[in-house]
């Protein structure tokens, strides 16, 4: 029922993406998304070296022989990333069938390459002027990204609903909508609004196969749509978490004017990476969506998606008999 060109651009089942997530989209991670029939995305900056993002992707190919994507981290970060380099490892290793950018404009050098090679890219932007400069770039798809959701969600504070119509009618690419998305509801009214595929990544962390720790998945499932917050707006890179100690306190620092050396203290990644492994809840900043409210379930990923899927199909059904 829900076949769309981004189903027919990538090669899957559902038009549903699982959304990139540090330290969480893994090789195994990865798989179990694109063995249900949607589309994993492993994030390529969780890997400190090219050996082993390689090796990574050896994995992903030994666990699936559906397809999968790779995120390019385009974002300013502390470590400095040659994305080249893992480029070369997409390219001489095989098997990625999509990569994935986000920021302004995906650069030239970068796109050459994977197009030449036959890889499908998408990229991911919270306003449509921003996916009007990527489709100019030559990407297959844009994905827009709409302040509701969890992770780098820009400064210029669009939402979903806002942006897909908006997108759809501007682009000539497949659009994708992320944020704010967990379930069946939001993914047909995401393909009514115009959008081809829906992106998905706090849904996907309250699931068996999700690797974080079981205290962290227990905590959110008792959080709602209020239990998110924006920081890192000082800094100018705004991003959306869950509400703990350690993002109110970096709240508490913004408000009262600190310097991002001083914030880092509190919120660096290798504090999120030891929250998400060992379980104390208010270690590190953790992305999260507003869609936190509506997902009250951990349950196998394939499940997940079949249960979207299945609530999308009897919506549109009841909508078609005119039961509203």
């Amino acid at each position: 029922m829900f076949n769309t060109k981004i189903t027919e651009l990538f090669g899957i089942e559902y038009p549903i993406i699982g959304g990139c997530m540090q330290y969480v989209s893994g090789p195994e991670f990865t798989a179990a998304i694109s063995n249900a029939g949607a589309l994993g995305i492993m994030s390529s900056a969780s890997f400190f070296t090219q050996e082993e993002f390689r090796e990574a992707l050896r994995t992903v190919k030994s666990l699936t022989d559906k397809p999968f994507a790779v995120n390019l981290n385009l974002f300013p970060a502390l470590r400095v990333m040659d994305n080249s380099l893992y480029v070369e490892a997409i390219l001489t290793e095989g098997g990625v069938a999509v990569v994935e950018t986000s920021g302004d404009r995906p650069p030239a050098d970068l796109l050459k390459p994977l197009k030449e090679n036959g890889i499908k890219t998408m990229h991911k932007c919270v306003s449509p002027r921003h996916g009007l400069a990527a489709q100019n770039a030559g990407v297959d798809a844009i994905t827009v990204f709409g302040t509701e959701g969890g992770g780098h969600i820009g400064g210029i504070g669009l939402s979903t609903m806002a942006m897909v119509p908006r997108a759809a009618d501007v682009l000539s690419v497949p659009v994708i909508a992320a944020g704010g998305i967990a379930d069946g509801r939001g993914l047909l009214a995401a393909l009514a609004l115009g959008a081809s595929a829906v992106i998905m990544g706090t849904r996907f962390l309250l699931t068996e196969e999700c690797p974080i720790h079981q205290n962290i998945k227990e905590a959110l499932l008792q959080a709602v749509e209020s239990d998110t917050l924006s920081v890192l707006g000082s800094v100018h890179n705004p991003l959306r978490a869950w509400k703990n100690e350690a993002s109110l306190k970096v709240a508490e620092m913004e408000a009262r004017g600190a310097s991002l050396e001083e914030i880092l203290t509190v919120m660096a990644g290798v504090y999120t990476k030891a929250m998400l492994r060992q379980g104390d809840v208010n270690t590190g900043v953790v992305a999260c969506s507003q869609d936190i409210g509506i997902i009250h379930e951990i349950k196998p990923v394939a499940v997940v998606i079949q249960d979207i899927v299945k609530q999308a199909e009897q919506i549109s059904a009841r909508l078609a008999r005119g039961e509203a």
